[in-house]
């Protein structure tokens, strides 16, 4: 039986456009958690370095404008890649503090951007990622789309731990391909500050019998640089985001938050032993299916978009099979 820990949400706002003070913030809000006794730290959706929101990079059906082109190459040169130095200095922020960490960055591979989490263990390894499956709405314009190669569920002596980044916690199977996989520590970073989005995660916790543990950035105009030209306009007081991070135990109680408009980081202690007890009277991957009436199929491969053999009789398309 693992022993209870304490776990922190991190509701802070990033240094939109400036990877390296954006990292510098992140160690800091590390090792103001780990102070709070954390041993798994989650932060919100595209801290490094920016969720662009009101921005809309200056497209209209059939054309673009030169300044949306440069607004989107400051975010191109504001992401990160994966691996790089700035992974190595979030790998050595999670070794000092002692914690695993699961952070949200905007990932540069290539000519794309992915809306990216990142998993960190207390001894300064990159875990792995998972890449933003389906980016909503205007996010189209500017990520791309993440494919089933990168959906883990890593086993830890804290549990479980596995993320799903903003609104594709309101995608059922890909929920229910988690609950498969047997997350325990269900990670969720996110840019929603709506009302209606702690019930989702509520509903999320009962359903798959986990913990959950969301949080979102808090931020004002004034943090953006002055010639942001989003639609939300130039008061420096505004605020774009108004966090609402929490967390949630497997029966759906509310353990910690949910927290508004102002920067905090948020702890609960975590007993994994909840999520066996939870599992009782439901278990949606086990005696509450039926999978004689509903099946998931996952495509777990890589889909890159060039693939190159040593051989030219070999089938391109064996990898389909």
């Amino acid at each position: 039986m693992m022993s209870p820990f304490r776990a922190a949400v991190v509701q802070a706002g990033s240094v939109p456009f400036d990877s390296q003070r954006s990292l510098e913030k992140a160690c800091g809000l590390m090792a103001d958690a780990a102070r709070q006794g954390a041993k798994l730290v989650v932060f919100p959706e595209a801290f490094i370095s920016a969720y662009p929101k009101g921005l809309d990079f200056g497209a209209r059906l059939g054309s673009r404008t030169p300044e949306g082109r440069n607004d989107f190459r400051r975010y191109f040169e504001s992401a990160i890649e994966v691996p790089s130095p700035a992974t190595e200095t979030l790998a050595a922020g999670a070794r000092a503090n002692h914690i695993y960490m699961v952070i949200g960055v905007i990932e540069r591979d290539g000519g794309t951007l992915y809306c990216t989490a990142l998993f960190f263990s207390p001894e300064g390894r990159l875990m792995g990622k998972h890449r933003k499956l389906m980016p909503t709405a205007m996010e189209r314009l500017v990520w791309g789309y993440g494919d089933g190669s990168t959906l883990p569920v890593f086993e830890t002596p804290l549990g479980r731990v596995g993320t799903v980044i903003c609104w594709e916690n309101y995608m059922p199977l890909l929920r229910m391909a988690m609950y498969s996989k047997g997350v325990q520590l269900y990670c969720a970073p996110t840019a929603d500050d709506r009302d209606t989005w702690v019930p989702s995660m509520q509903h999320i916790a009962l359903e798959g019998r986990c913990f959950v543990l969301t949080a979102c950035q808090f931020i004002k105009r004034a943090d953006f640089p002055q010639d942001y030209a989003a639609i939300q306009g130039n008061d420096p007081n505004t605020v774009m985001m108004r966090g609402g991070s929490c967390i949630i135990g497997p029966l759906g109680k509310v353990l910690a938050g949910p927290k508004f408009d102002e920067e905090c980081i948020l702890t609960a202690e975590i007993d994994i032993g909840d999520v066996v007890r939870g599992k009782y009277d439901f278990d949606v991957v086990g005696h509450y299916a039926r999978p004689d009436v509903f099946r998931l199929y996952v495509n777990e491969r890589a889909t890159p978009p060039v693939v190159w053999r040593a051989s030219q009789t070999a089938d391109p398309f064996a990898e389909e099979k």
